[in-house]
């Protein structure tokens, strides 16, 4: 390779809302229902029918865009992308062109020891599409509309990544965050959480942008960093053999780990963008706003600094508690009582307690952990009263038995004995 160059990396990211009902009709939002009996007149495009604006999927994308201190629109609308694909019934998408509802903001990640600020162009509301069903059983595709009108929210940000570790840091910074303010459960392998990515290189030392390519159908985030590899690679030997980037769309096939041509990219003219007319102006209340902004709890790129500086965590430890809300939870109780080092009470949250996790398949909140219980077991093993062994023998009685840790050392004789003179 004859010269040095820079990745440069924009993303999408499409996150499913948790509303109870769809964005424009009141059909159920729920994943892994029969096909198609999840869908009516409105979500599948019938001649006639009205769309009616969810007001929950408005006040979710607020609150994301104050998440990543973005400007809130006090008026928008919504548009209609017009394009015609087999699981899109109305051969439009509503979404939202030039005004969206959350813009200009920016959000703060962590990345080798350093913190990185990337910018957030805008968070837009829009609706789903269905899913067409291959299958080695009947020719042809089938198509179920039951995805139709599911709420999304896109968060787009600026090209402001420049490795897939810098992307993978990102996603998983917007993954914790919408499941901290509650506004998707961000299963992954239910789709509720996806993105496109946005590929380019440049020469080092260079401050113009190559031509970018978008890379669709990336459903996983350890996808994305092989896709983005794969990408820059391409386009890095395409330069070196005197060639051109061409701007097109791409699909990632995760399995065979590369990614093949769809189409070539389309403009924003491509689609047609003009005002919905079947729905209002969204016209928002600063009171509205306030009531909003002030329900956003403390957000996990903010705890994981707090973890490293007042409790002085290693990186890993900070980075796995933040990861889950309720490990969090759980872990600031325990620290609150004051008696145990908050690095005994992180490794036993990571250790022992995730083991007994992924081995029962439970939450945290089934197993039914007693804190002050915890507490009092953690404080016997630091004042050596236990051996770490006996701890962890008193902890899997205490799930089972919900007897406190004093009787259980009591009842099994495994209290040590520390005294040189009883020795």
């Amino acid at each position: 390779m004859s010269k040095e160059y820079v990745t440069v990396i924009g993303l999408e990211v499409h996150a499913e809302l948790n509303t109870q009902s769809k964005i424009y009709c009141s059909c159920k939002n729920s994943f892994g229902a029969e096909v198609n009996t999840q869908c009516c007149p409105v979500c599948m495009g019938m001649p006639g029918t009205l769309p009616t604006l969810n007001e929950q999927v408005v006040a979710s994308a607020v609150k994301m865009g104050y998440a990543l201190n973005c400007t809130i629109n006090p008026v928008s609308k919504q548009d209609r992308k017009n394009y015609f694909y087999p699981d899109l019934p109305k051969a439009y998408q509503i979404s939202q062109f030039d005004i969206p509802l959350c813009e200009n903001g920016y959000v703060d990640i962590w990345v080798d020891g350093k913190e990185k600020r990337i910018g957030v162009t805008r968070i837009h509301i829009e609706e789903d599409a269905g899913k067409l069903i291959h299958d080695n059983s009947f020719a042809g595709s089938l198509v179920d509309f039951n995805r139709c009108g599911v709420p999304l929210i896109e968060i787009v940000s600026e090209p402001d990544l420049r490795s897939s570790k810098e992307a993978k840091a990102y996603l998983d910074t917007i993954k914790s965050i919408v499941q901290y303010i509650d506004v998707s459960d961000a299963k992954m392998q239910e789709g509720s959480i996806r993105c496109d990515i946005n590929v380019s290189v440049m020469e080092k030392g260079s401050d113009t942008f190559g031509t970018r390519v978008e890379m669709k159908n990336v459903n996983t985030f350890s996808g994305a960093v092989r896709a983005i590899e794969y990408e820059a690679a391409r386009q890095i030997a395409i330069l070196e053999q005197g060639g051109t980037i061409e701007q097109e769309t791409r699909r990632w096939d995760d399995q065979k780990g590369q990614n093949f041509l769809l189409r070539s990219k389309e403009d924003a003219h491509d689609y047609r963008y003009f005002p919905e007319p079947d729905l209002q102006t969204i016209v928002l209340e600063e009171s509205y706003l306030s009531q909003i902004k002030d329900s956003i709890p403390e957000l996990p790129n903010k705890k994981f600094v707090r973890y490293l500086t007042d409790y002085d965590l290693p990186e890993d430890d900070a980075s796995l508690l933040v990861a889950s809300v309720e490990k969090s939870t759980f872990f600031e109780t325990m620290v609150a009582f004051g008696d145990v080092k908050p690095k005994s009470i992180s490794n036993w949250i990571l250790g022992d307690i995730s083991r007994i996790m992924n081995e029962t398949g439970k939450a945290l909140a089934d197993l039914e952990i007693d804190a002050k219980g915890l507490d009092a077991l953690l404080l016997m093993i630091d004042e050596n009263k236990i051996s770490n062994s006996a701890g962890k023998t008193v902890f899997e009685e205490m799930l089972k038995t919900k007897a406190s840790p004093e009787e259980i050392v009591k009842e099994k004789g495994l209290l040590q004995i520390s005294n040189s003179d009883a020795l």
